[in-house]
């Protein structure tokens, strides 16, 4: 059975179909660095869990969902140029 592509097709290699590499690279390492930085403070363990959910969910929720299709480090890479030089995209005339 042979299978033909079109020349424009993007063939992206994904865990389960669904996400990037990358980004299920830096999801583990988000929540890594989380739990670790957590670990340093002398909370409840009832109170650690809350931060860490708090702070890991919606980075999680986001690398789900996506961006159109975008990968979440590109996601930030865009914003953090905007911040450090931002440009108006529409002139009046």
């Amino acid at each position: 059975m042979k299978f033909i592509f079109p020349q424009n097709f993007d063939f992206k290699n994904r865990i389960f179909g669904w996400l990037d590499y990358s980004t299920a690279i830096f999801d583990v390492c988000w929540g890594i660095i989380t739990y670790g930085v957590l670990g340093f403070f002398k909370l409840r363990i009832t109170l650690r869990i809350s931060i860490f959910i708090i702070l890991v969910i919606p980075v999680l929720i986001f690398s789900v969902l996506g961006f159109y299709g975008e990968n979440i480090l590109n996601v930030f890479t865009y914003i953090i140029k905007y911040i450090v030089r931002p440009k108006v995209l529409l002139y009046k005339k």
